[in-house]
C-alpha cells in the first residue's frame, strides 16, 4: 500500500515539475515576444509583417560553452548548465503559444504571426520579394541555480545582417526579468 502511494507521489511530482517548466517557458517566451514585437504593427489583411516566429525550440549547442566561459557567474553554474546542452532537441513552442494566447494577451497576439518553419519563411520572403523580413528563433531555456535561466534569441534574414544574443534571466517573486544580455553578435 505504501509503495502505491509513493509511486503516485513520484508521478505527481514529475507531472508538476513538467507543468511548472512549461509555465516558465511560456513566461519567458511572453517576455521575449513582448520585447521584440513591441514596435511591430497589428496584423491586418494584406499587410506584410516583418517579424515572424520560428516554430521549433532551437537546440542549445556548443556556443553555450563560449557564453559560460565569458561569465564568472555562469562558470560557477557550468556543470548544471552544460548538462542541458542538447543538439538533438526536437520540441516546438505550440504548448507555450497556447498558454500565452488562450484567453489572454490578445493585443500581443494581434502582432505575432502564426509560427513558421524555415521553408515557410523562405516562401513568404520570396513571395513578397522583400529582404526586410526577419525570423525570430528562440532556444530552449536552460534553467539553473533554482531561479536563473539562460536563453538564446537569434534573428535570421535571407540576406546578411543576422543578429543574436543570450539573455540571463532571473525569477524574482515569480516574475522572470532580464538580468543581463550576453554574447551579442551581428553579421
Amino acid at each position: 500500500m505504501k509503495a502505491k502511494y509513493f509511486t503516485l507521489l513520484l508521478v505527481s511530482l514529475f507531472f508538476a515539475n513538467g507543468l511548472a517548466q512549461e509555465n516558465h517557458d511560456a513566461a519567458i517566451l511572453k517576455i521575449l515576444l513582448s520585447k521584440y514585437y513591441q514596435n511591430e504593427k497589428v496584423i491586418v489583411k494584406n499587410r506584410l509583417q516583418y517579424l515572424s516566429f520560428y516554430c521549433k525550440k532551437a537546440p542549445n549547442n556548443e556556443e553555450t560553452y563560449e557564453v559560460i566561459n565569458k561569465s564568472t557567474f555562469l562558470k560557477q553554474n557550468s556543470v548544471e548548465i552544460k548538462k542541458q546542452v542538447n543538439n538533438q532537441l526536437d520540441e516546438d513552442w505550440s504548448n507555450e503559444f497556447n498558454t500565452i494566447f488562450t484567453n489572454q494577451n490578445q493585443y500581443l497576439k494581434s502582432k505575432v504571426n502564426a509560427c513558421l518553419t524555415i521553408d515557410d519563411f523562405h516562401k513568404v520572403s520570396k513571395r513578397f520579394n522583400d529582404n526586410n523580413q526577419r525570423l525570430m528563433i528562440v532556444s530552449k531555456p536552460i534553467y539553473f541555480a533554482t531561479k536563473f535561466c539562460l536563453v538564446k534569441v537569434a534573428f535570421y534574414r535571407n540576406i546578411e545582417h543576422n543578429y543574436g544574443c543570450y539573455f540571463l534571466m532571473e525569477n524574482i517573486n515569480n516574475v522572470w526579468t532580464i538580468k543581463e544580455v550576453l554574447n551579442e553578435w551581428e553579421t
